[in-house]
């Protein structure tokens, strides 16, 4: 093996153990986030912005990305798109929060694996995008999955839904501002950080607030809300820019997978028979999908190689 094929095949390997890292603990988050069961999930989401802002900051001034944010703050283009970035991110946090301490931990496993079959219907709606026929074959699947579950319900699975679409607009939003993800996230939690300590004063005056008044584990489980925000973003960035895009694909599904084994391992969650088949609906969709990512990657490579070839 060459010099320059080493040196990429180490950065992809480091690149797949920190993004299969992020995903991980992604996917045993409910353990965490269950803990704080005695506290409203809107407080969590709070503590979530208040503290993270102070994990990022070596972070930030590590790297030295302080200019981006100055020059995200001076357009007010950018700031008014990072204001509904922030109240999609929130309303996915609350979301996920609430559904994971309401004994709904199968349908955030749901959600997050539906994501990525709507970031590819919004990307067809929003940016024009073409739908391929294995991509048509996974929307089709995993809607006639959903479908299934809320006629089974009798209700739709509204938290599922919600997971999926406030991420996925939160992506395509993502796509149009020149802001990277770590520069994004402090700036989203910057944008918040203000309402959100107003609004734990206020708990605090009134006599609700849990943060030093429930016990010194409760404290500490609240300000390491940012461990979980902030530290698992770091490491897929950081992987990220490693891998390719079809690799970082199949990474994706660890987290939700996670959340499926911890609702019928940990949780206890019952599984219905509708549950099961949304599932392997969904499982297929998520087959037909990776595919699609797969053989277009590699059709694109052949393309690459044939045009470097000729131009060269």
């Amino acid at each position: 093996m060459t010099e320059p094929n080493l040196k990429q095949s180490r950065d992809s390997s480091a690149g797949a153990l920190l993004a299969a890292s992020a995903f991980v603990i992604w996917g045993i988050s409910p353990i965490f986030w269950n803990q704080l069961q005695a506290v409203p999930a809107m407080e969590i989401v709070t503590h979530r912005v208040v503290w993270s802002p102070l994990f990022l900051l070596p972070v930030m001034l590590r790297q030295q990305r302080w200019g981006e944010v100055a020059s995200a703050f001076s357009d007010p283009k950018t700031i008014l798109t990072l204001l509904l970035t922030t109240i999609l991110i929130s309303a996915n946090w609350l979301t996920f929060i609430w559904a994971i301490n309401n004994d709904q931990v199968l349908q955030t496993s749901i959600g997050y694996y539906i994501t990525p079959l709507i970031n590819v219907l919004l990307g067809m709606v929003f940016l024009g995008e073409r739908l391929r026929p294995l991509q048509g074959v996974a929307l089709a699947l995993a809607a006639g999955g959903v479908t299934y579950l809320a006629l089974d319900y009798g209700r739709i699975p509204w938290i599922a839904l919600a997971l999926g679409f406030t991420f996925g607009f939160y992506s395509l939003v993502h796509k149009v501002i020149a802001v990277s993800s770590i520069a994004g996230l402090m700036l989203e939690m910057l944008l918040l950080s203000v309402p959100a300590v107003a609004y734990l004063v206020y708990l605090d005056r009134i006599g609700t607030g849990a943060f030093l008044h429930s016990g010194a584990w409760t404290d500490l489980l609240l300000a390491g809300t940012s461990l979980f925000t902030a530290f698992p973003l770091l490491l897929f960035t950081s992987g990220a820019k490693r891998l390719h895009l079809s690799t970082l694909g199949f990474l994706q599904y660890i987290a939700p997978s996670g959340y499926f084994l911890l609702a019928v391992l940990y949780f206890h969650e019952p599984v219905s028979r509708a549950q099961v088949l949304t599932f392997v609906l969904i499982w297929l969709a998520l087959c037909c999908y990776s595919t699609d990512s797969v053989l277009y990657y590699r059709l694109q490579v052949k393309k690459w190689k044939k045009t470097t070839k000729r131009d060269g």
